[in-house]
């Protein structure tokens, strides 16, 4: 059973403090586990503001994989909406490492080949799908050079 939706709130909130005091040091990664932790840089597709949005992830040769759980709400999350309208974002990971990437959602190829891998890392993936409240998407993370979009996030 997945946490309340306050604690998962909570969670990330301090995930991301301990992430920026350490200099992107602690808070990467739990002990144990080989599932990592980013900050997604986009940009709101309404406001035009800057987010940055802690997501679990595993690398799948050059691509990052992060999934649109929503902690499995009913709605997707606010982040993949502003993905879809605006793909060309940039990703922090570990060491303070920006990584300019586009979003696109996997293909049914790759999401059959991934959702085994991501629930042996994460359980509550499973859990999720369980529930059947929607489909929820597996967003693939391309690495892209940064003169082919815009200005830094």
């Amino acid at each position: 059973m997945a946490p309340p939706r306050w604690f998962l709130r909570l969670f990330w909130i301090a995930h991301a403090a301990v992430f920026r005091v350490s200099g992107g040091r602690v808070g990467v990664r739990a002990p144990g586990s080989r599932i990592g932790a980013l900050f997604l840089l986009s940009r709101g597709r309404i406001s035009g503001t800057v987010r940055r949005n802690a997501l679990f992830y595993v690398t799948d040769g050059p691509d990052l994989v992060v999934v649109a759980s929503n902690a499995g709400d009913a709605a997707d999350p606010q982040w993949w909406s502003n993905l879809q309208a605006g793909p060309d974002v940039e990703v922090e990971l570990p060491g303070r490492e920006r990584r300019p990437v586009r979003a696109r959602r996997a293909t049914p190829g790759e999401e059959a080949r991934l959702i085994p891998r991501l629930d042996a890392l994460y359980r509550e993936f499973a859990s999720y799908r369980a529930r059947g409240l929607r489909e929820i998407p597996i967003v693939i993370l391309e690495p892209r050079p940064v003169e082919q979009g815009p200005a830094r996030v």
